[in-house]
C-alpha cells in the first residue's frame, strides 16, 4: 500500500485551482522521471479537485491508481487530494483528507491563500510519511461514522470527471504548469502505453 502524492488545494467554484501545499513519495521511479511525474501528480490533483463538487468526495480510479479527493467548500474553498495505489483503503484515505484539511486551517491564515509561497506547512511531509501504513489512520477514525453516511463517488477514469467535450490531451497541451519536457514525457508515455489517461503511471 502506498501513497504518492498529498496535496491541500484552493479549489474556488469557478476558475482554476492552487496547490496550496503538497509533498510527494516518488522513490519507486527514477531520479530522472520523477520531475515528470511529479508534475503530472500536481496537474491531475488540480483537476480532480476543480471537478468535483463542493462538498462531494469522490475517488478518481486509473489502472492501479487512486485519486481521493475531498472538495469541503465552504468560506476557505478548501480541497484535499491524495494519490494512492489501488490497494490503499478508502475509510483512511478520506479520514487522512479530513485530518489533513482540519489542521491545515488551524495553522495557516486564509489571509495567505493567495500567496501559496508564503504558506509553511511543514506537517504535510509527516502525513505522507507516518500514513503509508493505514493502520496508522485508526487514531484520526473518529469521523468514520461520517464517512459511512457519506457517499463516494467513484470514478473508473480521469476522462469521467472532466467536462463533456473536454480531453485530457488538450487539457495537458493547455497546462502552463507543465513543462515541456513533460509534455513530451507525457507523449511518449502515451505510444508507450497506448493509454493516454494513466500513461504517466505505467512507468
Amino acid at each position: 500500500m502506498k501513497i504518492y502524492s498529498i496535496s491541500v488545494v484552493l479549489a474556488p467554484p469557478s476558475g482554476a485551482s492552487t496547490i496550496l501545499s503538497s509533498a510527494t513519495d516518488l522513490a519507486q521511479f527514477s531520479f530522472y522521471q520523477r520531475g515528470s511525474v511529479s508534475e503530472f501528480m500536481t496537474f491531475m490533483s488540480k483537476t480532480v479537485a476543480e471537478r468535483t463538487p463542493q462538498g462531494q468526495r469522490s475517488s478518481v480510479q486509473e489502472n492501479n491508481y487512486v485519486a481521493h479527493v475531498y472538495n469541503r467548500g465552504g468560506a476557505e474553498q478548501l480541497a484535499g487530494v491524495i494519490i494512492t495505489d489501488q490497494e490503499y483503503p478508502v475509510r483512511p484515505a478520506f479520514s487522512l483528507i479530513t485530518k489533513l484539511l482540519d489542521e491545515f486551517s488551524t495553522k495557516v491564515p486564509q489571509s495567505q491563500f493567495n500567496n501559496p509561497s508564503s504558506i509553511s506547512f511543514p506537517d504535510i511531509n509527516t502525513y505522507i510519511q507516518k500514513y503509508q501504513d493505514p493502520s496508522q489512520a485508526d487514531t484520526i477514525m473518529r469521523v468514520q461514522q461520517e464517512l459511512d453516511e457519506t457517499k463516494i463517488v467513484l470514478h473508473k477514469t480521469i476522462e469521467s470527471v472532466l467536462q463533456r467535450g473536454e480531453k485530457l490531451d488538450n487539457l495537458v497541451d493547455r497546462s502552463t504548469a507543465l513543462s515541456a519536457q513533460s509534455k513530451m514525457f507525457y507523449k511518449t508515455a502515451k505510444k508507450v502505453c497506448g493509454n493516454a489517461t494513466s500513461a504517466f503511471f505505467r512507468i
